[in-house]
C-alpha cells in the first residue's frame, strides 16, 4: 500500500495554515493554533482517528475564533482528500456514536467524493474557552465540504466541553473505519468506478 500522507498549506489575510496528515498513523499529533481548546479537539481527532496530525495556524485571533477554526478544517479536509487519493480500496462508509459522560455525538460518513454536511443537536454553553461552541458545528461543515464526504452528525448533551470533544472523537473513529482499506476489495468501492 502507497503511503496515503499530504501537506497542504493556505495564506489569507485572514490566517496562515500549514497542515500535515498520514491517514495510517498511530494518533501522534502536534497542533497549534492559538486556540487551547481547539488544538486540544484536534490532539484528540488525531489520537482516536489513528492520524498522524501536524496543524500549524497563525489567524487574527484578535477579531474571533472563526477564521482561525474554519481555515483549519479546510485545510485539514484539503489534506484528508489530497490523502486518499482516487480512494481505491477503502471501506467507504461507516458510523460510529461515543459518549463522554452526560453526552454523546454520532458521526456517519460516506468517504463519496460528494460534500453534504448534516447536523442536528446543539451545545449547551456558548463558549469554551476560548472557542466558541457553534465553531464545532462550522468545523464539521467545513471538513466535509473540503474533504469530499457525505457526513451526518447529532449531538446531545448538558455541558459544551463533553458535546464537542465527544463529537470529535465520533467523527474521528468514523473517519477511522471508513478510510481503512478492505483487503478484500479491489478498486474504487463504487459501481460507477470512481469516486
Amino acid at each position: 500500500m502507497s503511503e496515503r500522507t499530504a501537506t497542504v498549506t493556505r495564506e489569507t489575510g485572514e490566517t496562515s495554515i500549514e497542515c500535515a496528515v498520514t491517514i495510517d498513523g498511530d494518533g501522534t499529533a502536534a497542533v497549534d493554533t492559538g486556540i487551547g481548546f481547539f488544538d486540544h479537539m484536534l490532539t484528540s481527532f488525531a489520537k482516536h482517528g489513528l492520524f498522524d496530525l501536524e496543524v500549524d495556524c497563525d489567524g487574527d485571533l484578535e477579531i474571533d475564533d472563526h477564521h482561525t477554526v474554519e481555515d483549519v478544517a479546510i485545510v485539514l479536509g484539503a489534506a484528508i482528500d489530497e490523502a486518499l487519493g482516487d480512494r481505491s480500496g477503502i471501506v467507504r462508509y461507516a458510523d460510529r456514536r461515543v459518549p463522554l459522560d452526560e453526552a454523546v455525538a454520532g458521526a456517519v460518513v460516506d468517504v463519496s467524493g460528494r460534500p453534504r454536511w448534516y447536523f442536528e443537536g446543539t451545545f449547551s454553553q456558548e463558549q469554551i474557552g476560548e472557542f466558541t461552541s457553534d465553531m464545532a458545528r462550522h468545523f464539521g461543515e467545513s471538513l466535509a465540504m473540503n474533504a469530499g464526504l457525505t457526513l451526518h452528525v447529532e449531538v446531545d448533551g448538558e455541558n459544551a466541553h463533553h458535546e464537542v470533544e465527544a463529537l470529535f472523537k465520533a467523527l474521528a473513529r468514523a473517519l477511522d473505519d471508513a478510510t481503512r482499506i478492505d483487503e478484500r476489495r479491489t478498486g474504487t468501492p463504487s459501481t460507477k468506478g470512481t469516486l
